[in-house]
């Protein structure tokens, strides 16, 4: 930056300038008089010091008093008589003249350096006016971001919520489908099963029908089979020559030979691990092949699995052998233990 020498500046001249200058010599004479005579006055050594009043009235001096007549006896030493300095009149009142000033004398360098500082105060204000409007927009830009979050945060806040019941609604939506569709399954699964219980319950209605002619249609060959095998005796005495009516029932010999074979096709583990030895009683009905017909269960073991073995080791022992008679028998009674 070049900086431009400031022009002088020339104060014009006032009026009555010499008449003023006269005036100030001759008060600056009376006082350099006066200073001359008050350090003179103060180099003499008086003997008395006496301090003098003066009004600033103009006073003529009184009469000196006159010394009294001394006595003739000695003569003290005379003393020295004071020296009563004369009044001197005060000075006339100065006409009040305004002072002369000289139009200063600027140093241009001294003028310079004073606008490269005032240049500098205003460069400094206005930088500390920009620093200023600068917070300023930066505190404005930071009330509007923060109030920019604050309806993001507010948005953001509602948009969660309303997710947050949309899901609420959709998963108990879900929990009552799947409630009524738990509630239709089970109606179905409970209708199944009073269609199973009323099958099986049929079923079992059916199987017992079928026993009952079963045993009817066994019971009318093992009557006929008795008859053939007693030679057509009938009755409780019979007309043969025995004393009472055999058969194979009773036929010991047959009975242990169908029972060794049920036995050794009798699969069970754990009889070590009953307590005593249980016996398991079947009649076992038979078609005139040797096949079985029925089987029924005379006397459990407890065990149902042990039972169960044995009427599956009597349904695997099929077809039975033929008994003394050359037929395999309408029937037998079979009994067997665990531990046998």
């Amino acid at each position: 930056m070049v900086m431009k020498p400031v022009a002088q500046y020339a104060i014009p001249r006032e009026p009555g300038r010499w008449r003023a200058i006269t005036l100030a010599v001759a008060v600056h004479g009376a006082l350099l008089i006066m200073l001359w005579i008050g350090v003179r006055w103060q180099n003499d050594t008086p003997l008395v010091v006496e301090a003098e009043v003066w009004s600033p009235q103009v006073r003529e001096a009184a009469p000196k008093p006159q010394p009294e007549p001394e006595p003739e006896v000695k003569e003290p030493p005379k003393p020295v008589p004071k020296e009563i300095p004369e009044p001197v009149a005060p000075p006339k009142p100065v006409e009040k003249v305004a002072p002369v000033v000289k139009p200063p004398v600027i140093d241009p360098e001294i003028a310079l350096e004073q606008e490269k500082k005032r240049k500098a105060e205003q460069l400094k204000e206005r930088l500390e006016e920009d620093r200023q409007e600068k917070l300023k927009k930066q505190a404005k830009d930071k009330q509007l971001a923060q109030e920019k979050q604050d309806k993001l945060d507010a948005k953001e806040k509602l948009d969660k919520q309303a997710k947050l019941d949309a899901k609420e609604k959709l998963d108990k939506q879900a929990k009552l489908d799947a409630k009524e569709k738990q509630d239709k399954l089970d109606k179905v699964a409970k209708q199944e099963a009073q269609e199973k219980a009323d099958l099986k319950k049929a079923e079992l209605d059916k199987k017992r029908k079928q026993d009952e002619v079963d045993n009817k249609r066994l019971a009318v060959i093992r009557d006929q089979e008795m008859k053939r095998i007693t030679g057509g005796a009938v009755g409780p005495g019979g007309s043969g020559d025995a004393a009472k009516s055999q058969g194979p029932r009773g036929d010991p010999s047959y009975i242990q030979k169908v029972g060794a074979k049920i036995r050794s096709n009798t699969v069970f583990n754990g009889a070590e691990d009953i307590e005593g030895n249980p016996q398991v009683e079947y009649a076992v009905e038979l078609l005139p092949d040797g096949s079985v017909r029925g089987i029924r269960k005379l006397k459990t073991s407890g065990i149902p699995g042990f039972d169960e073995a044995v009427r599956r080791a009597i349904e695997k022992s099929q077809p039975f052998p033929a008994d003394k008679s050359g037929t395999a028998p309408p029937g037998f009674t079979v009994s067997h233990k665990p531990k046998d």
